[in-house]
């Protein structure tokens, strides 16, 4: 007997998929903090032009990120095996 057996599918189911929004979370938690260390250096009343390019690039990367994560969740979950889901 697996242990899948006798579980309900759609428990299954909600558990993967708040799964992946705890990692997601994990994630866009992770970039932010990224960003931060990266672009802010000593908080002054407006932002110079470097951090603010830094910024800019920073959120068009996370954007970038998020577009592909997205892409790999909804297939991941189309073509799901019996696998967990693992993100590296």
């Amino acid at each position: 007997m697996s242990d899948s057996e006798g579980v309900d599918p759609q428990l299954q189911d909600f558990i993967l998929t708040e799964t992946q929004k705890q990692r997601f979370q994990v994630l866009v938690h992770g970039l932010t903090d990224t960003c931060w260390d990266t672009c802010m250096g000593k908080p002054l009343n407006r932002l110079d032009y470097r951090t603010e390019v830094c910024i800019m690039n920073c959120v068009e990367r996370f954007i970038d990120a998020t577009t592909f994560i997205t892409k790999r969740l909804m297939n991941t979950t189309k073509y799901r095996s019996d696998s967990p889901l693992e993100f590296q």
